[in-house]
């Protein structure tokens, strides 16, 4: 089974950039829609952007959407989601997640795989 790695959170500004990045093992790459997800202290964890398994297909949240880009790169077995344009609203623990199969979709069960996730906090 796939394995999954965060990296690439912080602090930053608002109107600010990071990139968070997305390591798997342990698993067939091109097998796994990728998806990730965000928890905001108190809150539910909430879908963000998910990617198809050859990255031609996107689906982002509606509070992303035109400032953040998910993307993969399958001979690195990694997938990416730049962030631009940062809101304070956007602080939060960011998952990465995989499940097999087609389905690029915003359903947090259907993915069974997650990482560990990584911080990402802006200021005002």
């Amino acid at each position: 089974q796939v394995q999954l790695e965060e990296s690439g959170g912080g602090l930053v500004q608002a109107g600010g950039s990071l990139r968070l990045a997305c390591a798997a093992s342990g698993g067939v790459f091109t097998y796994y829609t990728l998806g990730w997800f965000r928890q905001a202290p108190g809150k539910e964890r909430e879908f963000v952007a998910a990617i198809s398994r050859s990255g031609g297909g996107t689906n982002y949240a509606d509070s992303v959407k035109g400032r953040f880009i998910i993307s993969r790169d399958n001979a690195r077995d990694t997938v990416y989601l730049q962030m631009s344009y940062l809101k304070p609203e956007d602080t939060a623990v960011y998952y990465c997640a995989a499940r097999l199969g087609a389905d690029y979709g915003s359903n947090l069960s259907g993915y069974a795989y997650w990482g560990q996730g990584t911080q990402v906090s802006v200021s005002s």
